[in-house]
């Protein structure tokens, strides 16, 4: 397992970093079993694990981590994210959220400080100046030692970044995206501007969502996932992509899984790839792909199954900027019409 600069924050993380969100109930229910598959990430060579608070449900995957990692915390670079809701009025970009949410997490995680935060998600009806000055604050108290988005259009990554000039404040330093192989829209604009901004960059979804396992195929039904991604996992333009890079990655003797996972750290912008697994045995499958590494000739198939900067359908879970999710941003309300006035009557 190699390790990367994470962007320009002095830190050092792996090439694959341990994605949390499979424990608790809604992945792995078993917390020792989770905490096994923390030990073993950590055994061979990951150094990197992220959570965020709304992970399991209540915080669960962060009392996992936490438990999981008491006597090797210094062997962890240990990130986690907030945004997402915690229970009524307890979620977003506020200022009132944000130290709230950090002090909840590091309870949960039995830590006196996070070596990453991450903002979840945006919060298009929140000034992006009230995290970042309470974010300014939560690193000169100590509590966290490095500041990332997730999510973020590429866009909101130059704002950020001209605010943190204009107004004297922290500024993010990662960004946390979703890159695969079968998704690669970040190649136009986000994955630049994080190279013009020197942000590391984490991948989430870099199998998207298991569809690049090779096991989700067009004759076979993707219930296993369905739940998560309905469109995504049926997608016919997916599906049609995976019937092809079956046969490539079998003529290059790599497992698809391994395939994928070598194309977005083959990048030059991708800091780390986040994998996910439910089990010791994905796990352990994951890892042996670690050292994988492909060739231009390699690369060049896959730019025809997929080309560069392509996004083949979206991603359900993934972030939807509001003026594509709500009609009523992009339409023109129709003129009001007065009702007609009759003339007063004389008497």
């Amino acid at each position: 397992m190699q390790t990367r600069a994470l962007g320009r924050t002095g830190i050092r993380v792996s090439t694959f970093t341990l994605g949390t969100m499979m424990f608790g109930p809604y992945g792995n229910p078993d917390p020792d079993a989770c905490a096994r598959i923390v030990h073993r990430a950590l055994d061979h060579g990951i150094t990197t694990i992220d959570t965020a608070d709304v992970y399991g449900g209540d915080g669960e995957s962060e009392r996992i981590v936490g438990k999981a990692i008491r006597g090797r915390r210094d062997d962890v670079v240990l990130a986690t994210k907030g945004n997402g809701p915690m229970g009524p009025d307890r979620r977003g970009n506020s200022r009132r959220w944000i130290i709230a949410a950090v002090e909840g997490s590091l309870r949960r995680l039995g830590v006196d400080h996070l070596d990453l935060y991450q903002l979840h998600h945006p919060e298009p009806d929140t000034d992006i100046e009230e995290p970042l000055s309470a974010l300014t604050d939560l690193l000169a108290s100590g509590k966290v030692r490095a500041i990332g988005h997730s999510n973020l259009p590429a866009s909101e990554i130059v704002e950020a970044q001209w605010v943190t000039q204009r107004r004297g404040l922290a500024r993010f330093r990662t960004e946390q995206l979703h890159y695969s192989i079968l998704n690669r829209g970040a190649e136009r604009e986000i994955l630049p501007v994080c190279d013009r901004y020197g942000l590391g960059v984490l991948v989430w979804s870099p199998l998207a969502m298991g569809l690049l396992t090779g096991s989700y195929r067009t004759e076979t039904a993707s219930a296993g996932r369905l739940h998560w991604a309905p469109k995504h996992m049926t997608d016919p333009r997916k599906l049609d992509a995976v019937e092809a890079l079956v046969p490539l990655a079998g003529q290059a003797g790599i497992p698809l899984r391994h395939l994928a996972l070598a194309f977005v750290t083959a990048h030059p912008e991708v800091t780390s790839a986040i994998i996910g697994p439910r089990t010791e045995e994905q796990l352990a499958d994951l890892l042996a792909g670690a050292g994988t590494a492909i060739g231009d000739d390699l690369l060049d198939r896959i730019d025809e199954i997929v080309p560069p900067g392509t996004d083949l359908g979206p991603v359900d879970v993934a972030y939807v900027p509001p003026h594509l999710a709500r009609p009523h941003l992009r339409r023109r309300p129709a003129p009001q019409t007065r009702d007609a006035v009759s003339p007063p009557s004389r008497t």
